[in-house]
């Protein structure tokens, strides 16, 4: 559905990779290798949307390195509309709905990345999951999101990832 509205692939998939992790970051040819573009194609766009201000750059060492402007009055409502393309708000909804105890919910792989490869993996941590349902649900979503949906059950996890849901009760206790 952004497609419509963002008719740029190269502009669609910097914005999904700089807004759907703030610390995500990027250079001109990293960018382009990573997206299999043009460097001019991905200077065109990364221009532009520092220009408006989405983006800030930073020059570290002799490479300019871009990321998500978090202090842009739109920055929020980007990564909203970015989780909303992707289907993670989608994917929380409905882990949430009938999954049990969730405590956290994290995304690991290429779309903590900012890379929109097709399948998103998903960590669930919580005591006494439903998992009969997580076979459903990896189905639904899959025809509603047209994504592949790979979800993992755990009582902890320690790695890296993005987390796109945390109860109440688990910030409280968790030290930081």
């Amino acid at each position: 559905m952004l497609q419509t509205l963002i008719t740029s692939k190269t502009r669609l998939r910097i914005l999904v990779k700089f807004f759907i992790n703030a610390a995500n970051n990027g250079h001109l040819r990293g960018l382009a290798e990573e997206m299999q573009e043009s460097t001019n194609a991905i200077r065109k766009e990364l221009n532009n949307l520092e220009e408006a201000g989405y983006l800030k750059k930073e020059a570290i060492q002799n490479r300019i390195s871009y990321k998500a402007n978090t202090k842009h009055p739109l920055y929020k409502t980007l990564k909203n509309i970015i989780f909303q393309h992707i289907g993670l708000d989608s994917i929380v909804e409905m882990v949430l709905d009938r999954m049990g105890d969730v405590k956290k919910v994290i995304v690991i792989g290429d779309y903590a990345n900012g890379i929109d490869s097709g399948i998103i993996e998903v960590i669930v941590i919580g005591d006494e999951l439903n998992t009969d349902y997580i076979e459903n649900l990896s189905f639904k979503i899959e025809k509603e999101i047209k994504r592949k949906v790979q979800f993992f059950i755990a009582q902890k996890y320690d790695g890296k990832g993005l987390v796109i849901f945390e109860s109440e009760a688990n910030i409280n206790n968790t030290l930081v």
